[in-house]
């Protein structure tokens, strides 16, 4: 993807980067030029993905830059990768505690 951002091309005064959110079944992929010292939130707004998307909140986003989680005020550089990640459905623990329950039911049909 990132060679698509013409790295050692661009203009001095802007930066490249990708803008992605993926969901289960689509993945939601911009590339956005910014003026350089723009930041996370600036991309997100400039990729647009907030009307493709519009349940999510740009407040209540929690973003990273190459899986490394980071505000939304951090400045970007060209190449970088901003990921909108989604919200968790069920806590790690409830999870766990789920799947076991469904277990122990398989566990009790079975006997």
């Amino acid at each position: 993807m990132l060679n698509k951002l013409n790295i050692g091309m661009e203009n001095a005064n802007f930066v490249k980067v990708e803008v992605v959110y993926a969901l289960p079944r689509e993945c939601f992929l911009r590339q956005v030029e910014l003026p350089v010292g723009s930041t996370v939130r600036d991309a997100i707004l400039k990729s647009s993905i907030l009307s493709k998307v519009p349940y999510l909140d740009i407040e209540d986003l929690k973003v990273g830059i190459f899986s490394k989680v980071v505000e939304l005020d951090t400045r970007l550089a060209t190449g970088d990768r901003v990921e909108v990640y989604r919200p968790l459905m069920v806590s790690p623990a409830d999870a766990r505690r789920l799947r076991a329950e469904r277990n122990n039911k398989v566990i009790n049909q079975k006997v």
